[in-house]
């Protein structure tokens, strides 16, 4: 057998690197989140709702982000138990149930989006503007091509890097 350095024979694989860097940044952001007592996901859903010009439903938000509603319902369950959103009737149309941030909610927002920014930040600082600006750019075109093509799995399907 070859006496090789494994990371060094793997050091080409895109699935590894990819792997190896979504396990840095997604740690480092769950440290950054937790005084905010939100985790990644409940961030993005807070975001969405932020976002939205209409007050959005729980299937929209789900659709919005690629998220399985059974998943998205324990997401506002969670968000809801910490007085972030609230489920209630729409203004604009009371057979309509949506989802709307508290005023604590957008605090938290605000603050959590703040640690995000700083993760993000500390991450590519290996890179210079020009390459991460290239490397989130060639990524959002991935991601965009995949969504077009609808192969993309909802997110909360991924157990153990395999689908349900």
């Amino acid at each position: 057998m070859k006496d090789v350095c494994l990371p060094d024979v793997l050091a080409g694989r895109l699935g590894y690197l990819l792997k190896h860097a979504y396990a840095g940044i997604a740690g480092a952001m769950e440290e950054a989140l937790a005084p905010f007592s939100v985790i990644p996901r409940e961030l993005a859903v807070m975001t969405v709702i932020d976002a939205a010009r209409e007050q959005p439903s729980q299937l929209e938000i789900a659709a919005q982000i690629g998220m399985d509603r059974t998943t998205m319902v324990g997401v506002i369950d969670s968000l809801e138990k910490k007085g972030y959103v609230e489920r209630r009737r729409s203004d604009r149309d009371r057979r309509r149930n949506v989802v709307t941030l508290t005023p604590e909610g957008l605090t938290c927002l605000r603050e959590a989006d703040q640690a995000r920014e700083r993760v993000e930040r500390d991450f590519l600082a290996p890179l210079d503007a020009a390459s991460a600006r290239a490397l989130t750019e060639a990524l959002q075109a991935i991601y965009r091509a995949r969504k077009a093509a609808g192969s993309m799995l909802p997110a909360g399907r991924l157990h153990c890097g395999r689908p349900d």
